[in-house]
């Protein structure tokens, strides 16, 4: 299994990065294209349909994106699509979690279908644009979710259920602690400061999420980023909670020893276009 995740994810490395820093952006929305269509024909298979159906959600999902290219929105989205997408993950994602795994079940599939498929392909063009502010801003973004994920897991590990006795979901994700949460938190802040050091030693151009929220004052920058790796938290237990019910461990397997593309993005899921939700409402009271 160890070899497997190793060899798939320096199979993806060995694509994406080179069309991450490509000159030419097309190169970067086509693979990216590709991955999410992906995760919109798991998204249909999460949620019972056939194989037929779940194609046809994939379908969707790319003709919305399409769509989304067409209208201009890979540069200059409407500020009205991030609040509403934000506010649609902070409410369902606090809905969903609170019902569980039984809530979920009793929503009708004609609805959440949709739903979940047009914000998976709203959190498309949230890395289309963000990659537009530049490459630092996206990966500025990533890494705020990997790190996120990465000091959560060791700080879970480490101390997790020693101080705070209550899981944090356990009908959901056993393995997730408050202490885990705490700990991707604060290594969240503690990879901000090292990055704008580092933007700063190294006089990059593009500056950084974390550019861009500590220059708009301390306070507002610390809440700002815990907020957003809260969020990255109800992505995953989000996509948990849907894998539950449908009894699914993986959302696929088309990455080997990953699962599937539900699987990485995740997390990514609300917290890119939360992020662009913020970065926008900061640039409108400039």
């Amino acid at each position: 299994m160890l070899k497997q995740r190793v060899i798939t994810a320096l199979l993806l490395l060995a694509v994406f990065l080179p069309a991450l820093f490509a000159s030419n952006a097309q190169f970067f929305m086509g693979l990216t294209l590709i991955l999410i269509c992906a995760g919109a024909w798991e998204w249909g298979r999460l949620n019972g349909w056939s194989s037929p159906a779940a194609l046809l959600g994939a379908l969707m999902c790319f003709v919305l994106c399409i769509w989304f290219l067409d209208a201009g929105w890979a540069q200059h989205a409407s500020a009205w699509l991030w609040t509403v997408s934000g506010a649609s993950w902070v409410l369902l994602g606090a809905w969903m979690i609170s019902r569980g795994v039984g809530g979920w079940a009793q929503w009708p599939g004609f609805l959440r279908w949709p739903v979940g498929l047009a914000l998976i392909a709203v959190a498309w063009l949230a890395m289309i644009q963000a990659h537009h502010r530049g490459v630092n801003f996206l990966l500025s973004v990533l890494v705020l979710v990997w790190a996120a994920d990465v000091f959560a897991y060791f700080v879970g590990r480490a101390v997790g259920g020693h101080w705070i006795k209550t899981k944090l979901a356990a009908a959901i994700s056993p393995g997730k602690s408050w202490e885990g949460v705490v700990g991707g938190m604060l290594g969240v802040l503690l990879v901000a400061v090292c990055w704008m050091e580092i933007e700063l030693r190294w006089q990059w151009t593009s500056p950084s999420l974390y550019t861009v929220l500590f220059s708009k004052g301390w306070p507002l920058a610390c809440v700002a980023l815990l907020f957003l790796t809260s969020m990255s938290v109800v992505g995953d237990l989000v996509e948990s909670l849907v894998k539950r019910s449908a009894g699914m461990k993986d959302s696929s397997a088309l990455l080997p020893g990953h699962g599937g593309v539900l699987d990485r993005l995740d997390a990514l899921l609300p917290t890119l276009p939360l992020a662009m939700m913020l970065i926008n409402w900061l640039e409108l009271q400039s």
